[in-house]
């Protein structure tokens, strides 16, 4: 598949299976504009069907990650719109991450910088956040009058963090490190600017060689069992196994195990 952005940059490792999206306004700190919101959805909803992709980086250029919606392109643009025009840019801010969480593929964040409004929740919306040092997050929303619950935050984190350091990150808008962020698991790890693509790309590479539709299906059953009760939720991953048990890659696991060597996936 050829992706030619204009707002970010994509690079497609055809070898590995690997695609990485950067963020590419380091002058602005990365901050978001309507049309990186539009290529950004855009860009997820391919990849979801994308069998030469297996694995997605998304990281940023510059000290930055992301810095949210840019103050002059969008917000005081924004005070243009009326009631309908400013439901339409909520809409496209939710469909991003609808597309980040409905995407079959591993998205891994490799936040190198500062990660704050929508791209905190950008970075929440991800299955994997490996950051940097330097990678302080805050949900700023409520700095400037808008609700804490913004583009699925408060869906998203507190299944991550739990509801308490949730409701705190999302009342007050005020930053943590990336210590604070790594001890109450909002980050998974965090490593030294210098290693921090090494280790993003190497996750992704570990991903992308797995089970791809035992992966995606892992993917939706995060995403959809939250909402079900404990007998429904079994009854859904009991389907859903012996689905996976039908594939050919459980059974390319056994003859690669009954070998002693390495399996190869579809």
């Amino acid at each position: 598949m050829s992706l030619a952005p204009k707002t970010f940059l994509y690079h497609h490792d055809t070898e590995h299976g690997v695609a990485t999206i950067t963020l590419n306004r380091p002058e602005r700190l990365n901050a978001l504009t309507f049309e990186v919101y539009r290529e950004l959805r855009e860009t997820f909803v391919r990849l979801d069907t994308e069998p030469s992709v297996r694995a997605i980086v998304i990281t940023g250029q510059g000290r930055a990650f992301c810095s949210g919606g840019d103050v002059e392109d969008i917000i005081g643009a924004l005070f243009e719109r009326d009631a309908k025009g400013l439901l339409e840019f909520t809409r496209l801010t939710c469909d991003l991450i609808l597309a980040i969480r409905t995407c079959r593929r591993p998205v891994i964040a490799a936040l190198n910088g500062t990660v704050a409004g929508a791209g905190a929740v950008i970075a929440t919306a991800c299955d994997v956040r490996i950051a940097a040092p330097t990678a302080k997050i805050a949900f700023l929303f409520t700095k400037v009058g808008l609700s804490g619950a913004d583009m699925g935050a408060a869906w998203l984190l507190p299944r991550i963090i739990g509801l308490g350091h949730a409701s705190e990150l999302l009342m007050t808008g005020k930053f943590i490190d990336a210590a604070r962020a790594e001890a109450i698991g909002l980050y998974q790890r965090v490593v030294p600017l210098d290693d921090l693509m090494r280790e993003a790309q190497s996750t992704a590479l570990a991903l992308a060689r797995g089970p791809s539709e035992a992966l995606a299906v892992t993917k939706d059953a995060l995403n959809r069992e939250a909402a079900m009760e404990l007998a429904e939720a079994l009854e859904a991953e009991a389907q859903a196994q012996a689905r996976c048990m039908q594939h050919p890659n459980f059974r390319e696991a056994y003859e690669a195990f009954t070998a002693k060597r390495d399996p190869v996936f579809d």
